[in-house]
């Protein structure tokens, strides 16, 4: 009995020993997610950073299991239980500031697939100044923020960043005399002085009945991680039209493209023209290695696609050890604003086209994700290739 105890103990330490260093690798590298892949043989391990899946030294053949084990425990799920998803969080402290690791577990054929998001509470403080956003953006953001109703929507796929904008806006406002509560699925970050709900649908906790109690809570602010139904923008627009300011996302292409999402929605026009204050949409694009700089001749097909570019200076990063050989080192914001101004008010009312909507934005201003890249390549901060993943 005493040799089978030894002989676990020295099989688990290794086991302990390695998923140590995956976490703090990716804290390190700042990964914003690692993957665990169990496959029939072999177990694959990578690491998100800047936004591309980047392989990880994976454990010894057999150790699968083991190391899937291991991360279950330290989120405190069952170990046991491998037919069905599971959720979960691991909090560690790395180099004096604390990280969140949010797990989700999945059963596959060969066993479980194991996704940390990584949420480094240490690396940003939510400053809306330091996102990014060029002047004109941010002063129209933040006069938005200073209503006292209506709604700011952002919007914008999967990883581009959108927590942390409205993260940024809701420190913005936070103050006192302001009560913010906040309704996400899961809550990202936990901001002393804000209320915050998590959404639990097998319980019926869900966003439309957390929204309605939220209005008897008396709040200023009110953030809804997303607005994924039409029962949900309903309540939502209910909080606008009563007297409080409403952040939210969606998932589609460009700000135009978002007043045709809600009208697919089921929103009437007219509840959209008197309650949606402005639209940001948003991307996040890898940023050229200095290092690795050098200047880069267009090809014709580059010149088609991009003719404002032509006989223009334009760079890429060849790769270096600093940057993995990628041509990359880190990533940044690029945005677009449209303000729901009178005119374009008027259009949502009479049931205008997406094209009308992008139309009469241009004639006031208003500057496309794909304009805002161009101007990125011109100044030496990314790519085509970057720019182009964004259309």
């Amino acid at each position: 009995m005493a040799l089978g105890l030894q002989s676990l103990e020295e099989t688990a330490s290794p086991i302990i020993r390695f998923v140590d260093n995956v976490l703090e690798r990716a804290v390190e590298a700042h990964a914003s997610d690692i993957h665990f892949e169990t496959f029939e043989k072999d177990m694959l391990i990578r690491l998100r950073i800047d936004g591309v899946l980047r392989e990880y030294p994976a454990p010894e053949r057999g150790l699968g299991g083991a190391v899937i084990s291991r991360v279950k425990t330290l989120a405190n799920l069952n170990s046991s239980e491998k037919r069905l998803p599971q959720d979960g969080h691991i909090e560690r402290k790395y180099a004096g500031r604390w990280v969140d690791f949010r797990i989700s577990t999945l059963p596959t054929q060969y066993g479980e697939s194991v996704v940390l998001r990584v949420l480094d509470k240490g690396s940003w403080y939510f400053d809306i100044e330091k996102v990014g956003m060029q002047a004109p953006i941010l002063e129209a953001v933040k006069e938005c923020l200073e209503s006292n109703s209506g709604i700011l929507l952002t919007t914008g796929p999967t990883g581009s960043g959108k927590t942390t904008v409205l993260y940024s806006a809701l420190h913005y406002v936070h103050r006192e005399g302001v009560k913010i509560l906040t309704v996400e699925d899961p809550v990202e970050y936990e901001v002393d002085g804000m209320i915050q709900v998590n959404v639990h649908e097998e319980i019926g906790l869900t966003f439309d009945r957390v929204l309605r109690s939220f209005l008897r809570h008396d709040p200023d602010k009110i953030l809804v991680g997303e607005l994924r139904d039409t029962v949900t923008a309903r309540v939502a627009i209910q909080a606008a039209l009563t007297g409080h300011l409403v952040l939210g996302t969606l998932h589609t292409n460009d700000a135009p493209s978002t007043i045709i999402r809600l009208v697919d929605m089921g929103i009437e026009p007219y509840l959209i023209a008197d309650t949606v204050r402005g639209i940001l949409a948003q991307r996040l694009v890898r940023q050229i290695c200095e290092h690795c700089k050098e200047p880069y001749d267009l090809t014709s097909e580059e010149i088609q696609l991009f003719p404002e570019l032509k006989a223009k200076e334009i760079y890429v990063g060849h790769g270096c050890d600093r940057c993995s050989l990628t041509g990359y080192s880190g990533r940044f914001a690029i945005y677009e604003w449209m303000p729901i101004s009178r005119s374009i008010r008027e259009a949502i009312r009479v049931h205008a086209s997406q094209k009308d909507i992008y139309d009469l934005a241009l004639t006031e201003g208003y500057v496309s994700l794909k304009q805002e890249g161009i101007r990125f390549i011109l100044s030496g901060r990314t790519t085509i290739s970057e720019v182009l993943k964004i259309q």
